[in-house]
């Protein structure tokens, strides 16, 4: 089992969440489309050989972004990442995936 924290401006946020679900993020036992999320702010500086979606080569750019937070079974790990690359509008989407301990549902 993963925990996937992903980065997201607010517009992409629910088309995000829905490729992941459909692909088999945020489950966990007897439950599904499961998640945690909370704004914040990410910054970054486009590089010269960048595409950004948001923001100017040179400038540094400070962002809304929403945290999302979902467990991430190990059979869906590969298409969960496919999806998040295809639904996010970020050249690099920022992402962490975090190795679980064996979590035994109680449903």
């Amino acid at each position: 089992m993963y925990k996937l924290v992903v980065f997201v401006p607010d517009e992409a946020k629910q088309p995000l969440k829905e490729a992941l679900f459909a692909e088999g993020a945020g489950a966990h036992g007897a439950y599904s489309h499961c998640s945690w999320e909370c704004l914040g702010v990410g910054q970054f500086l486009p590089g010269d050989s960048s595409n950004p979606h948001i923001g100017s080569v040179g400038m540094i750019e400070q962002v809304d972004e929403w945290r999302i937070e979902m467990l991430v079974p190990d059979v869906f790990l590969e298409p969960v990442k496919n999806a998040l690359y295809a639904a996010h509008p970020y050249e690099e989407p920022a992402f962490d995936l975090i190795r679980l301990e064996d979590i035994q549902p109680r449903t």
